[in-house]
């Protein structure tokens, strides 16, 4: 009997594929369960339109999500921190604190996607990888300053001019 899948089934198939299996499989267990639906010729054309329509889809979520990465990419995120006399950080800096620095920016970055490997300890400059999409990854620069030389009025994350 022949069957398109609606959701992966392990060891048959993956969502969206035409399957042959016997009667017994598809009436006792693929069916009932709602795992998968007869194949006839307008559920194939069906489940094809799907296809194209999530290919279109992922498609234009990509080119967002490659944009997006530009615009992470050229970005230098300011974050000012207190220094004790001898410069050494009071705590550090972490994903979180990176992505509070961006939403005010007006950037939405979740703090889950900012793939630090461990939290910055130290001033300076820090390139820090930001994934987008399954596989783009921005790199983007986090600049960790002195909050005494930064000014009064200063606010974490401030947009440079």
């Amino acid at each position: 009997m022949k069957l398109i899948l609606k959701e992966d089934v392990e060891h048959l198939g993956r969502m969206g594929d035409l399957v042959e299996v016997a009667r017994g499989y598809a009436r006792n267990f693929l069916l009932p369960r709602k795992k998968g639906v007869v194949a006839t010729p307008r559920n194939v054309k069906e489940i094809e339109h799907q296809k194209r329509c999530i290919a279109l889809q992922m498609q234009r979520e990509r080119l967002a999500a490659e944009g997006r990465a530009a615009k992470l990419s050229e970005m230098t995120v300011r974050i000012p921190v207190q220094v004790g006399d001898n410069g050494k950080m009071f705590g550090s800096v972490t994903a979180r604190d990176i992505a509070d620095a961006l939403s005010v920016q007006g950037i939405e970055v979740d703090r889950r996607h900012i793939e630090l490997e461990k939290p910055i300890k130290e001033l300076g400059q820090v390139v820090v990888p930001v994934k987008v999409y399954h596989d783009i990854t921005a790199r983007m620069v986090v600049e960790v300053v002195d909050a005494a030389l930064e000014g009064s009025g200063a606010e974490a994350g401030a947009p440079q001019t």
